[in-house]
Parts: C-alpha cells; sequence; structure tokens
C-alpha cells in the first residue's frame, strides 16, 4: 500500500502550542499508513530535540512569513505530497489563496486561535476570503469553529473539531527525576502561570489581582518570556508585588505544574490551551478566566478546575484563596484530561480526517 506523503509546514519548533501540537501529530501518525515530513522557515526550536529522525525536515531558511511564500509553493511543486497540512495562521491565511495551482495535493488549515480575536492586520484579513479553498480546516473548540463559520463564511462542511492532543508519555518522561523547584518557599502556597509575555495572555490583570493578596503567603510563578516583559517586570514593582517572581522560558515546565497547588490562565483569548490541559495532565487544579478559545470544553467545574472573570479582580482572589484552601483529587484532575485528551484518541481522528480526505 502506497503511503500517503504529509507535509507540515510551520515558521520553526520553537515551544509553542502550535510546535508542540505539530510535533506530536508527525511523531505519532502511523508509520503503515503516513510519510512525515515538517517543512520549516527556519530550522530552529525546542522541539527539533523531540522530533522523531524519521521526520524529514525540509528548511527553506527564511525569516519572514511573507518572503516564504514563493520556496514553500516550489516545494510543493516539486515534492508533490498527498497533502499540505499547513498549521500556522499566518501561513494558513497567505497559502489559502494558492491552493487551486495543485489540484493532485488536498490542502488542511489547522487554525490556531479565534481568528477575529487574533488578527488584526487588514491584509493578513484579505487572505480569509480564499480560506474555503482548503479542503479541510481543523478548529480545535467551538468557539472557534463558530468564527469561521459567523464571521468569515467558512462553509460549515468544511471544518472538523479536533481538540489538542495531550501526550502523557512525553510529561511522564520529563517529570522522572524532576523535583520540587528550590524557588518553591516553604509554608506557601505556590501558584504557577505560564504564557508568552505579551497582551493577549491577561499577565497585566493577574498581577491586579495579585495586589490584592499582597499580605497572604503566597507566591506566584510566572514562566515565559515575549516583548510585554520590560512593562510587566515594571507593574511588579509599582504594584510591590514581591512574591511573584518572573524566570523566564523555562525547559521543563511540568516541573513546575506537578508541584505547583494551583495553575492559573489569565488570557484574554485562546486556541485551545494546551496549557491548561497539561497542568491537567500534571494533576494541578486551574482557574481560568472565561475567555473564547475552547475553556470551557476543558475545565470539568470543581474536578480540574474552575472558571471565572479575571477582571473582576477583587472576585478572582477570593477565588484563589478558596481554591488554595481546597483539597482536590490529583488523579480524579488527570483522568479528566486523560479520558478526553489523550494522544491516542486525538491521533485517531487526526488520521481518519488525512485517510478521507485522500480517498475522496
Amino acid at each position: 500500500m502506497k503511503k500517503i506523503s504529509v507535509i507540515f509546514i510551520l515558521p520553526d519548533l520553537e515551544t509553542g502550542g502550535a510546535e508542540r501540537i505539530v510535533t506530536t501529530i508527525a511523531n505519532h501518525l502511523s508509520r503503515d499508513r503516513f510519510e512525515p515530513k515538517i517543512l520549516l522557515l527556519r530550522k530552529q526550536g525546542g522541539y527539533l530535540n523531540f522530533l522523531k529522525k524519521d521526520v524529514e525536515i525540509i528548511d527553506i531558511n527564511t525569516e519572514r512569513i511573507r518572503h516564504s511564500l514563493k520556496p514553500i509553493l516550489g516545494e510543493i511543486y516539486r515534492r508533490k505530497p498527498d497533502i499540505v497540512f499547513s498549521g500556522f495562521g499566518e501561513v494558513n491565511a497567505y497559502l489559502a489563496m494558492f491552493i487551486k495551482l495543485f489540484p493532485r495535493t488536498k490542502f488542511i488549515a489547522r487554525e490556531t486561535n479565534v481568528v477575529t480575536q487574533h488578527v488584526t492586520r487588514k491584509e493578513i484579513k484579505f487572505f480569509y476570503n480564499f480560506y474555503n479553498n482548503y479542503q479541510k480546516i481543523i478548529a480545535q473548540s467551538d468557539d472557534m469553529m463558530h468564527d469561521l463559520i459567523d464571521n468569515f463564511n467558512i462553509k460549515k462542511k468544511k471544518i472538523v473539531k479536533i481538540n489538542n492532543p495531550v501526550d502523557f508519555d512525553f510529561i511522564s518522561e520529563k517529570l522522572v527525576d524532576s523535583p520540587k523547584p528550590e524557588c518553591f518557599k516553604y509554608n506557601y502556597k505556590n501558584v504557577v502561570a505560564i504564557g508568552n509575555l505579551s497582551s493577549r495572555k491577561g499577565f497585566d490583570n493577574l498581577l491586579k489581582v495579585f495586589s490584592r493578596l499582597k499580605n497572604e503567603n503566597i507566591m506566584l510563578h510566572i514562566l515565559g518570556d515575549g516583548k510585554d516583559k520590560d512593562i510587566l517586570l515594571q507593574m511588579k514593582d509599582f504594584l510591590g508585588l514581591k512574591n511573584v517572581i518572573f524566570h523566564g522560558r523555562h525547559d521543563n515546565p511540568y516541573q513546575f505544574l506537578k508541584y505547583a497547588d494551583l495553575f492559573i490562565l489569565s488570557s484574554r483569548y485562546e486556541g485551545f490551551p494546551n496549557v491548561l490541559l497539561e497542568a491537567g495532565a500534571c494533576g494541578t487544579y486551574s482557574l481560568a478566566n472565561n475567555c473564547p478559545g475552547g475553556i470551557n470544553e476543558i475545565i470539568q467545574h470543581q474536578v480540574n478546575g474552575e472558571v471565572a472573570d479575571i477582571e473582576d479582580y477583587e472576585d478572582f482572589s477570593q477565588k484563589i484563596m478558596k481554591v488554595l484552601q481546597g483539597n482536590y483529587n490529583r488523579d480524579g484532575i488527570k483522568d479528566s484530561i486523560r479520558s478526553r485528551f489523550s494522544k491516542d484518541i486525538i491521533m485517531d481522528k487526526y488520521e481518519k480526517v488525512l485517510i478521507d480526505l485522500v480517498n475522496k
């Protein structure tokens, strides 16, 4: 049986959500049926180390996404894959216009965010006029799916909802020989938040919440880096938040998640937040801002977490206090995630979409 050749497209393999998911899919597609390759604009990033050796990397060595179209189209023309799987919003948008040049190749876009929230530049929004050229569009959440249908006139039959997978084996490997972080203070509750230090992640709101908890024995550990780092550090100093630590980007965030007393997702919007899934996979209870992007599909109320409005700073701070006084079943939290989002469950859905597409 001829194997189905799939080229995944990403800017790079830095340690972000889209990169993590595409790495997981490429690593775990059945090798009896599929031959995966990953086309990168730049061959760099932490997930290069986790990619299986039999996944060929095509490096087009281009800095800017808008300069990458010609080499991407050239590789598709030369290699003639059965499927092109574009896994990053901006690349998806640009590529949509050129799909009809390749009648024998099927194209899939995996959308990474609720588009109306995330895409603000008019020139990129223009390309969404061609989004129906894709044979299939994968939305990670109901919010994302409805946004595409209601605001971009995407045909409903083109969209399939597949949640993100959680690779429990990968997380378990990372947690072998992972002691409690030394920065977790004894006699303090340790709260963890993870994400890019940009406006969409809402860390400014989280600092305002913690300004109401200054006198409590609670440490907030923020992992991540980004363009708003200096602003957030100034805000921390201005609010006098001695119990808030910015750790920068971390190779093993699972160590922090496993030993945390609580994980907080403060985002203004999401796609389908992997870090919320991974907190649950580590057995840690979550408190999430009620924002678009599948939060209510992940959180099972008072099983693996709760949802609240972070901009009500007083109420959110009281919720933190209440959660930290409670006891939660870590195994129950893990099972809540495993039973719905485990790698095997989600990979079956991806493989079915890819096979159905080629057989059409």
